[in-house]
């Protein structure tokens, strides 16, 4: 399993000599993955080749009232798709649109990207697209800040000088 963590974050390990201690620090929070959290993605990203495929004789559908704003067309209609993987116990709730043939495909999607999560874990496609996410915000933070700093260094060596204009 370790093997595995560090095989998808080798990049990462590649640059880790030239990382600064405060970010290597932050890099290796960043590589711990709590099980709690696995569950609780952003689900519906577009691209994934691997996800299960999700067998019609698992599911429990159900349609239920919807909510939220849309007035009667939404709230007095069951366009609001339940479904259940009977085997894993997920349960995805989805009401995006007002037709009910558009929340199916969208609850079935979902439902197949949290079943990769639910049965692969860390290997999971969903799972490493949100690392990398995680790692390109968390990087682009840095820059910004080390930019920062850079322009206030510059200023107060320009206040300091007696060259200066």
């Amino acid at each position: 399993m370790i093997s595995s963590i560090l095989s998808s974050f080798l990049p990462l390990l590649r640059r880790a000599p030239t990382l600064s201690m405060q970010r290597w620090n932050s890099a290796k929070e960043f590589l711990d993955i709590k099980p709690t959290t696995l569950l609780y993605l952003i689900a519906e990203k577009k691209g994934f080749v691997d996800l299960p495929a999700v067998v019609e004789d698992d599911l429990d559908e159900q349609f239920v009232r919807g909510h939220g704003p849309g007035g009667q067309a939404t709230n007095k209609t069951n366009n609001c798709v339940v479904l259940k993987h009977v085997p894993s116990g997920i349960v995805v709730k989805c009401h995006q649109t007002r037709s009910v043939d558009q929340n199916r495909k969208i609850a079935r999607s979902i439902l197949q990207e949290k079943l990769d999560v639910y049965y692969k874990g860390i290997n999971s496609e969903v799972v490493k697209e949100r690392k990398e996410q995680q790692w390109k915000k968390q990087e682009k933070k840095r820059k910004a800040k080390d930019n920062l700093e850079r322009k206030k260094q510059f200023k107060d060596l320009l206040k300091e000088s007696p060259d200066a204009t």
